[in-house]
């Protein structure tokens, strides 16, 4: 989501990728409303360009699973729901609002980050696609696949095994939208986006429904987030645990009998 805001004195706090969180709501990455002039983001009267993220507090206990429909397999596997799949849908509808306004009249390639991101970005496309049936302004879009790996149970390992997808050179010259499900250190997208470069694509921006607050961090910020979370290990909605907990439909937090559970 997009923010404009006129308050100068703000420019230090959020420079340099610094974040500042008002009304439950976390912004990112300001910038002189100059260099975006003329590109369809932002008019030629304010001040300042900033991109923000629905904030969930590292105070947030979630819910008692027994208020949601949870798989009986996994019962004993969770602590409690973070994100219930109707706010999840609602914010995912929110995000296809902005990229249209940001990329509509650009043809792109949406690229899925396989698997954790197949959900959020079957539901993404279709709220695109909604949009383009009801509005003046339509993105046209063709669709890729990538598969990359770096988690071994809990942890990120550092190490970026790209282990699937079709030819990335097909993406030269193209703007590419790439839809991921979390952003966790940041290595992984950097990575990525590295690799990309090679091949020369016109344009290049990020969707991820998931950014994490954690000090392991690398400071990358992808263009569109969904939620800003605590640094704890979440499943659901297609994120897993070792393949596991895909199949939830609300985001959850795995208890300590999960983990052992379904260890590695």
């Amino acid at each position: 989501m997009n923010v404009l805001l006129n308050q100068k004195h703000w420019l230090n706090k959020l420079f340099n990728g610094q974040r500042l969180t008002v009304n439950g709501i976390t912004y990112y990455n300001l910038i002189p409303s100059y260099s975006l002039v003329g590109r369809g983001c932002i008019s030629s009267s304010s001040d300042y360009y900033i991109n923000c993220a629905f904030q969930i507090s590292d105070e947030e206990q979630g819910y008692d699973l027994d208020l949601f429909c949870i798989p009986k397999h996994y019962a004993a596997d969770l602590e409690r729901v973070y994100i219930p799949h109707g706010l999840i849908l609602d914010r995912t509808e929110r995000l296809a609002r902005e990229i249209m306004k940001d990329m509509g009249g650009h043809h792109i390639v949406a690229l899925c980050v396989l698997k954790g991101g197949y959900k959020f970005f079957a539901d993404l496309l279709d709220y695109i696609k909604a949009l383009n049936r009801n509005s003046d302004r339509s993105i046209p879009m063709t669709v890729d696949f990538i598969r990359l790996k770096s988690y071994q149970n809990d942890q990120s390992t550092g190490e970026i095994k790209v282990i699937g997808g079709d030819d990335l050179s097909t993406l030269t010259g193209k703007n590419v939208l790439i839809v991921e499900d979390i952003i966790d250190t940041g290595k992984t997208m950097k990575t990525l986006l590295e690799l990309l470069k090679q091949y020369n694509p016109k344009m290049v921006k990020v969707a991820s429904l998931l950014v994490k607050r954690t000090p392991r961090s690398v400071g990358y910020r992808p263009d569109f987030v969904g939620f800003e979370v605590p640094d704890k290990f979440v499943v659901g909605y297609a994120l897993d645990y070792n393949e596991y907990f895909r199949d939830l439909n609300h985001i959850c937090v795995i208890s300590e009998t999960g983990k052992e559970k379904y260890k590695a």
